[in-house]
């Protein structure tokens, strides 16, 4: 064997991740809520960039072309002729959520207005504030008499006597410690006792749909019984919920794109409320053209490369998102005619395919996005769903939710069809779906199985 060293001359081919790469793919991937934090760390760090119409002397693109500083254009020009600004249409509407949103009174405001109302002395106010903040937001007691008692070095029976107080307040349920006691508050007035023994005795089975069982125990009819359980369940089980006030439940979704309908066509608008509109500002640029001292000149020229890398790459992300969109509103504008009903199965590798990206690109462009069509807002990756064989084609799982949930909906609620009923019909329709694929279906559907369906 001979050992030697040799000088070679090889050619490859490498995907080398730039820093700008770096910087389009991770833009790409942010949500909205994530892009417009990211764009304002960048103008914090940068000052060459600057929200559109903040510049002292904001000029338009045209007067910038017009510039007799020839080295100025050929520099944008090096950059793609990307705009310093992405397109806007000024006919369309900007709308911001704040302008929508009014003041609500939480669970607890309310409380303490009644609570103000009543006339206590000042250990029982005490001991009623105590209570009230320590409801959650459904509306249940979160500590005990007990507990109360010892931090308020307050006796048990004072206790409970100012907890009966804060009950008999609105909504009614409030202030119970389960769910048992929180439904006999609300029954409190009626006069017929065996709605409380059915509370109080049989909850197990009205969740199991037990009704004969519960006829049987009452010596009722199975009818009787049944009005029971139908007035029980219109109780509220949670009466702190419709108390939103306190803000922490409150969340608006801002679509990154629209689909609207317009004279019979379906067009697509990128939302650019969702990433600032940036410019260069207009005095750091003055000072690059006029030259100056070395080291401000090499600055401000490194601020305003990475300023255009970051301006090219929101236009890119904003074109990815409209190529994006457009391909799946091809595939799925059936949906958008008749509803989920007519979603056709859809994968991300028919999206890449169909715009020439790469998945992994469809995978990013996708996720945490939303878009508003005259159905409603919906996650992206709503419209990527798995598909069953049917007689036509290929059937989405979530057009066969949708059927399954009508057959439901139309079923003899005295007869309610069984997981392999509906299996059966489907396959008559055309979509081969097993039993056990309808049960699951159903559980996500949150549909209870035929025998808790069933009405007497």
């Amino acid at each position: 064997m001979r050992l030697n060293y040799d000088l070679t001359l090889e050619q490859s081919q490498k995907l080398i991740m730039t820093p700008e790469l770096r910087q389009a793919i991770q833009l790409l991937q942010y949500t909205s809520l994530e892009l417009n934090s990211y764009l304002k760390r960048e103008m914090e760090e940068n000052p060459l960039l600057e929200l559109e119409g903040t510049s002292e002397d904001n000029q338009s693109m045209e007067t910038l072309k017009d510039e007799k500083d020839i080295d100025w254009k050929e520099f944008l020009e090096s950059y793609d002729d990307i705009s310093y600004r992405s397109e806007v249409d000024r006919n369309r509407k900007e709308y911001s959520f704040e302008n929508f949103v009014s003041y609500t009174p939480s669970l607890k405001d309310y409380l303490i207005e009644q609570l103000n109302m009543i006339s206590l002395d000042a250990a029982e106010y005490r001991i009623a504030d105590y209570i009230i903040q320590n409801i959650n937001s459904n509306g249940y007691l979160d500590s005990t008499v007990v507990e109360i008692s010892s931090q308020l070095h307050a006796s048990e029976e004072e206790v409970e006597a100012v907890l009966t107080v804060i009950q008999s307040f609105e909504p009614y349920g409030v202030g119970a410690r389960s769910l048992k006691e929180c439904l006999l508050i609300q029954v409190r007035d009626e006069k017929d006792f065996l709605i409380k023994r059915v509370i109080n005795d049989h909850l197990e089975d009205i969740a199991s749909n037990k009704i004969a069982s519960i006829a049987k125990e009452l010596d009722i009819s199975i009818q009787k019984a049944q009005e029971y359980v139908d007035f029980i369940k219109c109780l509220e089980p949670k009466p702190g919920r419709t108390f939103r006030g306190d803000g922490d439940d409150t969340r608006y979704i801002t679509p990154d794109a629209s689909i609207e309908e317009i004279d019979g066509e379906y067009v697509i608008f990128i939302n650019d409320v969702t990433g600032p509109r940036l410019n260069i500002n207009q005095y750091y640029k003055s000072l690059l053209k006029d030259g100056g001292d070395v080291e401000t000149t090499e600055f401000l020229q490194e601020k305003l490369n990475s300023a255009m890398w970051l301006i090219k790459s929101i236009e890119q992300r904003r074109q990815t998102l409209y190529k994006v969109v457009e391909s799946i509103l091809k595939y799925q504008k059936e949906f958008l005619i008749h509803g989920e009903k007519r979603l056709v199965p859809l994968t991300l590798k028919d999206v890449a395919e169909d715009i020439e990206m790469h998945e992994s690109t469809i995978s990013r462009a996708t996720s945490g996005k939303y878009v508003q069509t005259p159905r409603g807002v919906f996650e992206l990756k709503y419209f990527f769903t798995t598909g069953l064989s049917g007689k036509s084609g290929e059937v989405s799982a979530t057009s066969v939710k949708s059927i399954i949930k009508g057959i439901v909906d139309g079923e003899d609620q005295k007869k309610p069809l069984s997981d392999q009923v509906i299996s059966n019909i489907l396959k008559e329709r055309g979509m081969e779906v097993s039993r056990r694929t309808v049960a699951k279906y159903r559980d996500e559907l949150k549909i209870p199985s035929s025998s808790r369906r069933r009405r007497f």
